[in-house]
């Protein structure tokens, strides 16, 4: 009996399922650059919560070695562990620097670690524009928990919050001149306020001030952000973090579970409905409405927005 494409289609999910690396590899690079069969392969799959939580900070506090002693820890309680590591987009094909699969490398070979670097590409929230398919196929193949590793673009990176059930932001004792730039964006979106390089002159002086300016800031209970030491390169300070990532994933609400859910379909939706816009077409309209002296923007992006259908003329 030849087999259908609908048999072809649950033969696919259910081998993703299995949690086999290559057919996981596969089945991301397939939806990350919208192959044929990806959206079908999205809607076949059961939809399944697993803790995702999300490392981020400025460029150079540490964020990879971070990761990678937590890798240690989740492995060491013999946690199935998916890991994407969000890099800048190389200027010569926009795929990902891959700089962290490096730093990383002796996680390769265990059973228990999936690691795949994603680029960014021009993403100005620090994540890849289909993160949330991706982890929603990390969640179908039977991972424990998955980490994500932001690209670390300063104050703009606050996608990271929409779709992690935890932030970590790790910072060094040298970011308090940047405090005052940082705070109206990634300050606010911390659970766990990492001070790694603690060594440095300044570090404890540096943890107080930290406290003191989340305080005044964030919407959040401050007795439910956790502020913690590291010296991540000795691994000093990581196993308290990785238990207060536990202690947080064990304790977040349904009200925050179903936000993120929400936000997730915002995202599809929009997309959805963005999808038949043809950019070059776009490009040319824009051309010749620019040339007109009133040309305003906003009435243009109406217009095109109410003759495609995405938006109901009032």
């Amino acid at each position: 009996m030849p087999v259908t494409p609908d048999q072809k289609l649950s033969i696919k999910a259910e081998v993703l399922k299995n949690g086999d690396f290559h057919v996981v590899a596969r089945a991301i690079s397939l939806v990350e650059n919208s192959g044929p069969g990806a959206e079908e392969l999205l809607k076949s799959l059961q939809h399944t919560h697993v803790p995702l939580i999300g490392i981020t900070g400025p460029p150079g506090v540490g964020k990879s070695t971070i990761t990678d002693a937590l890798i240690k820890q989740f492995t060491g309680d013999g946690k199935k562990l998916a890991v994407l590591c969000i890099d800048p987009s190389s200027s010569f094909h926009s795929g990902a620097i891959l700089g962290d699969r490096i730093r990383m490398n002796r996680w390769y070979n265990n059973p228990l670690v999936f690691i795949r670097s994603l680029a960014s590409r021009g993403t100005m929230g620090g994540l890849n524009p289909r993160i949330f398919q991706i982890t929603d196929l990390l969640a179908h193949a039977g991972f424990d928990y998955i980490l994500i590793e932001t690209v670390g673009v300063g104050q703009t990176e606050v996608d990271i919050s929409r779709l992690a059930d935890q932030v970590v932001l790790v910072l060094v004792p040298e970011s308090g001149d940047d405090i005052q730039t940082m705070k109206s964006g990634i300050m606010e979106i911390g659970d766990i306020f990492v001070v790694n390089k603690s060594d440095r002159p300044g570090a404890d002086q540096f943890l107080t001030s930290l406290k003191s300016s989340i305080h005044y800031q964030t919407t959040k209970q401050t007795d439910e952000i956790k502020f913690i030491q590291t010296i991540a390169t000795e691994e000093k300070g990581i196993a308290e973090l990785y238990k207060a990532v536990m202690e947080i994933t064990n304790k977040v609400s349904p009200g925050r579970s179903l936000k993120l859910l929400t936000q997730k379909a915002w995202q599809l939706i929009s997309s959805y409905r963005m999808r038949d816009l043809d950019n070059n077409k776009l490009y040319h309209s824009l051309e010749q409405a620019a040339k007109d002296p009133d040309f305003n923007i906003y009435r243009f992006a109406k217009s095109v927005a109410e003759e495609s259908g995405l938006q109901k003329s009032q």
